[in-house]
């Protein structure tokens, strides 16, 4: 019986979530229309749709149009059209420069963007030295432990920053920073220096150097790695690899629009 009505459920709020998208996609299309007519183009009843509308301009999704009684799409949807072009140029303009890194440090390079707590990789060029075959692309890594996140956590805005820090920090190897007060002392660090590195923080045998990347405003939007087996890429070596890194990410920089100070 639970089960059944657990199935019920998550059925109910799958049908939720496909209406919220076609009222999206009506709207994209027609500009802007009322209740009524979202009520009827979704065959549903006009409480539902009001629910349905309700819930996106809570999320600025949708907003309506002064007393008229219509709406049209929000200013969110620029919010996230935004972050998706971001992601897209970064990683367009970024793949010619990341391929010649990756040659010239032997590593495999990487291109990730913060989203939430949490680092996405978007772009994977692999040095010609790279024992690790791993994909990288889409997989979800923490702030606290790669060297991208302390490049994003470093650059990001304050509030983002002390949501991050105000969460528990998986304590994933004895080298990872778990501990807010020692991590926000790295950061800073990070920041004056213009790079981040970490060794064997994510996992023993791993590390990694990572610079950020600027969009034209001169906001870090992302951050390009170079990672390798810890035997190979030494702490000896993170300053030189992070100075090449640098030079690579202020290349992408501007090739965004970024020309610095």
């Amino acid at each position: 019986m639970g089960e059944t009505t657990r199935a019920g459920g998550d059925a109910s709020q799958v049908q939720s979530v496909d209406r919220a998208l076609m009222v999206l996609d009506l709207l994209a299309r027609r500009g802007e229309l009322g209740v009524t007519e979202l009520a009827a183009e979704l065959a549903v009843h006009k409480s539902t749709a009001f629910r349905l509308v309700t819930a996106l301009e809570r999320r600025d999704l949708v907003q309506q149009i002064g007393d008229r009684g219509k709406y049209r799409l929000g200013l969110g949807i620029l919010r996230l059209a935004s972050a998706t072009t971001g992601q897209l140029e970064v990683s367009r303009e970024g793949r010619d420069v990341c391929e010649q890194l990756a040659h010239e440090l032997g590593e495999t390079v990487n291109i990730a963007i913060m989203d939430d707590t949490s680092a996405v990789n978007v772009l994977q060029e692999y040095g010609d030295a790279s024992v690790m075959t791993r994909n990288w692309i889409g997989r979800r890594t923490p702030l606290h432990a790669t060297s991208s996140g302390k490049v994003l956590l470093a650059f990001c805005d304050e509030a983002v920053r002390k949501h991050a820090l105000t969460r528990d920090l998986d304590h994933l190897t004895p080298n990872t920073f778990s501990n807010p007060d020692e991590l926000l002392s790295e950061l800073h660090e990070v920041a004056e220096k213009g790079w981040a590195s970490t060794n064997e923080e994510l996992e023993i045998g791993l590390t990694a150097v990572a610079a950020p990347v600027r969009d034209g405003g001169g906001r870090v939007i992302a951050a390009v790695s170079a990672s390798g087996p810890s035997f190979r890429l030494t702490p000896d070596r993170f300053e030189a690899v992070a100075g090449r890194l640098i030079s690579g990410a202020d290349e992408i920089s501007s090739r965004l629009g970024y020309y610095g100070d």
